[in-house]
């Protein structure tokens, strides 16, 4: 019976040639946007994460502490005493981590080996270079080179110099490419550093380095020691420790073990881009969400040719019961062809996703998406996205399908056939 059903559907939809294609072809290309959609959006986060664990650090201890002197002084546990502070007015202190060779020691201390790979000490300065007639604010950052190349691996990111000349020179500097094209810096031009407070300081560019994320592309490297000097910090004294640990994926449990223990407050690169990944997160829900409309819009079409069916071939249907067709069979018979046109559809939009989304990979256009800048457009080609998208396509297919099918079991035959005769 269900071969027998499957041949009547099949001569349906072969017998509305025209509209059986439009209908095809339009469930094919709204499966192909919803597939190559998702695959955009899904790809510029898994690349966000994939170069962010890459480059940046996976925690950073900062200068801050995390047993900070309370405001509100009545709110302690004795509310009946209180406490007053008369002309106190001091400079506040600077957030720094201060004795920072101990924390590395500590971190590099056999209770930590396992975790964290790696540890780099910063200094952060917020500074205006001048080259000519040009002049931007941008970010000093004063590392350890060879520490920090362990977690972001500059040394591979150079489009120009080497980090050997970078330690080798004086007041040298590692430019982000953003940097240099705004100020048009070239290898060994000179620059001068003009901090917020001290005497300005005359730098070299050693090197030009392109990471693809911007933030970090917009700033600048150099010595720690010269950071320290820029930002008038002792020389046991910087802004924070840069981390690398075994599981960046899962590194909460290790942040906060780290926080008790020294005292300063370590924040995971998740906390760091919260904004992005929240950004990245509601973008998802409103694809998903159209994923859905389409996929309605979708199902009214296999629904329009069903009814149209029912409305034509109610003579034929009315034939198929009076030979003993039940209705359930009937329901059967064109929720099978509301399967067929779906998956078909489906299928077909799978394919053209495929090559869709190999163009937009390909294209040669070097773009900022967002907190990245890359050439060509991140796709994802995971294969469950294929998988929910024509799964739910040739759902909404099959249920739309039902609709004119209860129609078409609902036909009294004796009443077809006797207005067919007149």
């Amino acid at each position: 019976m269900l071969q027998t059903l499957f041949t009547i559907a099949r001569r349906h939809l072969i017998g509305r040639r025209r509209q059986t294609l439009t209908t095809v072809i339009g469930v094919a290309v709204s499966t192909m946007v919803l597939i190559t959609t998702i695959s955009l959006t899904r790809g510029l986060l898994d690349s966000f994460i994939e170069t962010i664990v890459n480059v940046a650090p996976h925690s950073t201890l900062k200068g801050e502490k995390t047993d900070p002197v309370p405001v509100n002084v009545l709110a302690l546990s004795q509310p009946e005493t209180a406490s007053f502070v008369v002309d106190n007015i001091e400079k506040l202190e600077r957030e720094e981590v201060r004795n920072y060779r101990q924390v590395l020691s500590l971190l590099a201390s056999p209770v930590y080996k396992g975790e964290v790979l790696a540890a780099s000490p910063f200094v952060a300065s917020q500074v205006m270079a001048v080259k000519g007639n040009r002049n931007e604010p941008i970010l000093l950052k004063g590392v350890d080179i060879d520490r920090e190349n362990v977690i972001t691996g500059i040394s591979g990111k150079l489009t120009s110099g080497d980090v050997g000349l970078f330690a080798k020179t004086a007041n040298g500097l590692l430019v982000g490419r953003t940097v240099a094209r705004e100020m048009n810096l070239q290898l060994n031009d000179e620059v001068t550093l003009i901090p917020a407070s001290g005497k300005s300081r005359q730098c070299k560019v050693s090197g030009i380095f392109f990471s693809g994320v911007n933030a970090i592309d917009n700033s600048v490297y150099a010595s720690l020691k010269l950071g320290q000097i820029v930002e008038g910090m002792a020389a046991d004294r910087v802004s924070g420790i840069a981390l690398k640990v075994r599981y960046p994926l899962e590194n909460g449990d290790l942040n906060r073990e780290l926080q008790e223990v020294t005292g300063y407050r370590c924040v995971t690169w998740q906390e760091e881009n919260a904004g992005v990944l929240s950004l990245f997160r509601r973008i998802g829900t409103i694809v998903f969400s159209l994923v859905a409309f389409v996929g309605v819009v979708s199902g009214f079409g296999v629904a329009n040719i069903l009814v149209t069916t029912v409305f034509e071939k109610s003579r034929d249907i009315a034939i198929m019961k009076s030979f003993g067709f039940s209705a359930s069979q009937l329901v059967a018979m064109f929720v099978l062809e509301g399967f067929i046109v779906g998956l078909i559809g489906a299928l077909l939009g799978g394919l053209l996703a495929i090559g869709s989304i190999h163009i937009f990979a390909s294209i040669p256009i070097e773009s900022s998406q967002g907190p990245l800048t890359k050439s060509g457009f991140s796709m994802s080609t995971n294969p469950l996205y294929f998988f929910y998208v024509i799964g739910t396509t040739v759902f909404i297919s099959t249920f739309a399908a039902y609709f004119p099918s209860a129609r078409a079991a609902k036909l009294d035959p004796v009443q077809v056939l006797r207005d067919s005769s007149l």
